[in-house]
């Protein structure tokens, strides 16, 4: 869930986890790039501290709030890890970060046949640039290209305003 945060500690949704880093020790534990990425990946500031949000816990939710559990509502999907990656941007810079952050964990744990890193399947972002043209944002547009090359689906939305995308743009 690429997004401006989430509530890792959400009684309702469960949330991927690096288990090969050690938090808060500064140092590059696992050899993927990221220092301290223990709970996943903060593109505003490039370190693994991700903060509570309503808007990307509500995504986390609509994708894979936990079924049959009596709690709250389920998800589409009742049993995945949500992985929480904050980059809910228009700044091209952040949101290219925030993918790369998904591709570098999807090629880890393929090159090492699922043991580190993650499976990520899809990134679901619920952000862009209203009335944004893709000429403008030339990285960001050609990274779909980069996860689609790894395997990995990208969901997005349309412009947050009432608006036909279709006429408009």
């Amino acid at each position: 869930i690429v997004d401006g945060g989430v509530y890792l500690t959400h009684p309702d949704l469960s949330f991927w986890k690096n288990w090969y880093e050690i938090p808060g020790n500064n140092i590059d534990d696992d050899n993927n790039g990221y220092i301290d990425d223990v709970n996943g990946w903060n593109a505003f500031n490039n370190n693994g501290n991700i903060t509570g949000n309503n808007h990307g816990s509500h995504c986390s939710g609509i994708a894979g709030a936990i079924g049959n559990n009596t709690i709250g509502v389920a998800g589409v999907n009742w049993n995945i890890k949500s992985m929480a990656v904050m980059g809910s941007s228009t700044t091209e810079a952040v949101v290219v970060r925030a993918y790369g952050y998904c591709v570098r964990q999807r090629k880890v744990y393929d090159q090492t046949n699922g043991q580190r890193g993650a499976f990520v399947v899809v990134t679901s972002s619920s952000f862009g640039v209203d009335y944004g043209q893709p000429q403008n944002y030339p990285l960001w547009c050609a990274f779909y290209d980069s996860l689609g090359t790894a395997g990995i689906l990208s969901a997005g939305a349309t412009a947050n305003l009432n608006i036909n995308i279709d006429v408009t743009g």
